[in-house]
């Protein structure tokens, strides 16, 4: 009923900036305390060369921000306010599919083999295109027709069922060790795994596993894994922003990345944190918008860089 009601209220929007609440209140009131570090680890490998910002580029390439992208995440973060459940009778495949009951579907997988031989199988995991939209279900349909979209009332059974949860952060696991990631412990935090070098170099050629990416992000706001976005996140964009180790990375994780987390003092923290470090800085894109900044506005919180160059760990002040 209250989707229903949202979607009766709910105005499409039709440009970037009404798709983008970040800088609505552009003040740290609503920010927890405690949470400067949005939930990464300290545990991270010491720096590679270079400085932040250095391996950018030319300034005569003027970009704009995608409204495709910001429309689309606009309705993720607002829960698919015009969403209309499926006709069809809701048969919980992801909620099946995941307590290891029925196969994905076409290649007749089950979860468990998926989970138990499929870590560590960098070419299965790269050529095949059918399990990603069955590990990381969302709301909306993806490539593969025969994988359901997840529905209100699945999403509750899924919630409730820590069987299900339990095989979803070992997916979401699977995949970090993927993409050369390693996840510490059950709040979310990560650092690199120690083949991050080989794993970082193909996944910055691998423009397909941005998409797998965003996918991912989306599904764990949905199934109740939120604070583990930021971590990831934040990883993601120090290693595209400041070490150089995925420069081809950092676009799509100020337009797509960030703007899956649903709390604006997160996504204000990352953003900051970027402005301050990209170069040529006269074309950083997701800022506040110019009416916002000025006489009394501030300039925000500093954030230095803690001491031993950890380019991770923040302070601010």
């Amino acid at each position: 009923m209250g989707n229903l009601i949202g979607s009766l209220r709910y105005k499409e929007p039709s440009t970037v900036e009404e798709c983008d609440s970040t800088w609505e209140s552009d003040s740290e009131c609503d920010e927890q305390p405690g949470d400067e570090d949005c939930g990464i680890s300290e545990c991270v490998s010491p720096p590679l060369t270079g400085r932040c910002g250095e391996q950018f580029s030319d300034s005569s390439t003027k970009m704009k921000r995608s409204f495709y992208a910001a429309k689309d995440l606009y309705k993720y973060r607002h829960s698919y306010p015009n969403y209309k459940e499926p006709r069809l009778p809701n048969e919980y495949r992801n909620l099946r599919f995941y307590l290891n009951t029925i196969p994905l579907i076409p290649d007749v997988i089950f979860i468990e083999e998926i989970l138990t031989k499929w870590k560590g199988d960098y070419d299965k995991l790269e050529h095949n295109h059918t399990y990603i939209q069955w590990l990381f279900p969302l709301r909306e349909q993806g490539l593969n027709l025969y994988a359901q979209e997840l529905t209100q009332e699945e999403i509750k059974e899924f919630l409730s069922t820590r069987e299900a949860k339990r095989r979803f952060l070992l997916a979401y696991t699977l995949m970090l060790d993927f993409y050369g990631i390693k996840l510490l412990d059950k709040i979310g935090n990560v650092t690199r795994a120690s083949n991050w070098q080989e794993r970082f170099q193909h996944l910055n050629e691998s423009q397909h596993n941005y998409l797998r990416i965003t996918r991912i992000l989306k599904s764990l706001g949905e199934l109740g894994f939120e604070a583990f976005k930021a971590p990831l996140v934040r990883l993601l964009l120090d290693e595209a922003l400041c070490r150089g180790t995925l420069p081809n990375m950092l676009h799509s994780i100020l337009e797509y990345y960030v703007y899956t987390i649903r709390p604006r003092s997160l996504r204000r923290r990352l953003l900051r944190y970027a402005q301050q470090h990209y170069q040529p800085a006269n074309t950083f894109l997701w800022g506040p918008p110019a009416r916002r900044r000025g006489a009394g506005a501030g300039p925000g919180p500093i954030l230095e860089r803690r001491s031993g160059g950890d380019p991770i760990g923040l302070i601010i002040r």
